[in-house]
């Protein structure tokens, strides 16, 4: 990943999961429903099944990961608040959603005051347009 990192280029992938993992993993699903069309058995059943569950698998460890990541970086976000949010916003530390929170982590200690203060204020949830808000963007480069 770049150093440089923008909202334009901040999502990540992960080339062993999301070019080699996935992409096998659904070619092994459509392999299996084609066999299971040409010849309904017991065996191509279960292959397809295994199939469908090995495909599930993957996306289920990739999602706890982004959840654990996230209660990480809400975690992580609370406590900077604590330090760089004036008296009366810290009081409302706890109504940010994990969204807000991950969406203000790359925000710098000079702007989180003032954007955390919008947020709250406009009730703004959406992930991408709190993202765009930042000016001073701060990298974050230990991501799962």
């Amino acid at each position: 990943m770049s150093q440089t990192q923008n909202f334009e280029n901040h999502a990540r992938f992960y080339a062993p999961f999301h070019f080699f993992v996935v992409p096998v993993l659904l070619f092994n699903v459509v392999w299996a429903i084609v066999r299971v069309v040409r010849h309904v058995s017991f065996q191509t059943i279960a292959s397809l099944l295994v199939a469908a569950a090995l495909l599930l698998l993957a996306f289920a460890a990739r999602i706890m990961a982004l959840t654990v990541q996230d209660r990480v970086i809400r975690l992580e976000m609370r406590l900077r608040m604590q330090q760089l949010l004036p008296a009366e916003l810290r009081a409302r530390i706890p109504e940010f959603t994990v969204d807000q929170l991950v969406s203000l982590r790359f925000a710098s200690d000079a702007e989180l005051p003032s954007l955390a203060q919008k947020v709250l204020g406009e009730n703004l949830t959406d992930r991408k347009a709190i993202k765009k808000m930042v000016r001073d963007w701060q990298p974050d480069l230990l991501r799962a």
